[in-house]
């Protein structure tokens, strides 16, 4: 029988050990999704790089306080599913809430967001922000505007000498 607890005891410390090394995790209820969409979801999160896996609630309850996040235990009912990434904070919140949009069935509960729990709203808020590359890109781009104005301005100069050199 101890080595039940035991087994059970290792559950409960990965578990905890998940949420405080995730930037970002996504309880989800997949109640009413079919095996194959579910295969759907866990390739779009594996390409990603985000862990999706089932665990009992009560040792998610358990892994919850241990890693002092006790708003979650109140959505810990149910059939839940948690997405944790280590890497990317959006990538989980954007592939689930896209998911959810066509498949009704899967309800996004709750989150934690860089160790602080995270209602359905700010997942969601989460998830509608643009991904690393695309906010690199808007990053990039601001950047490169002032240079790219100068450059303008100055061929217009250029361009304006040589037309009046010319005449």
């Amino acid at each position: 029988m101890s080595t039940v607890i035991e087994k059970k005891k290792q559950v409960v410390e990965e578990i905890a050990e998940k949420l405080k090394s995730s930037v970002s995790t996504v309880i989800v209820d997949y109640r009413g999704l079919s095996v194959a969409e579910v295969t759907e979801l866990r390739k779009q999160l594996r390409e990603a790089g985000v862990e999706y896996k089932v665990y009992k609630n009560s040792m998610s309850r358990r892994a919850a306080e241990a890693a002092e996040l006790n708003g979650l235990t109140e959505v810990l009912t149910g059939p839940n599913a948690i997405a944790f990434s280590t890497e990317d904070v959006i990538a989980p919140a954007k592939i689930i809430n896209d998911f959810a949009k066509s498949h009704e069935a899967l309800e996004i509960k709750a989150g934690v967001i860089e160790g602080n729990v995270a209602t359905v709203e700010e997942v969601k808020a989460l998830a509608s922000l643009p991904s690393r590359d695309g906010l690199l890109s808007m990053l990039l781009s601001v950047l490169q505007a002032p240079i790219r104005n100068l450059a303008l301005a100055t061929k217009a100069v250029a361009d304006q000498k040589d037309e009046t050199e010319s005449a």
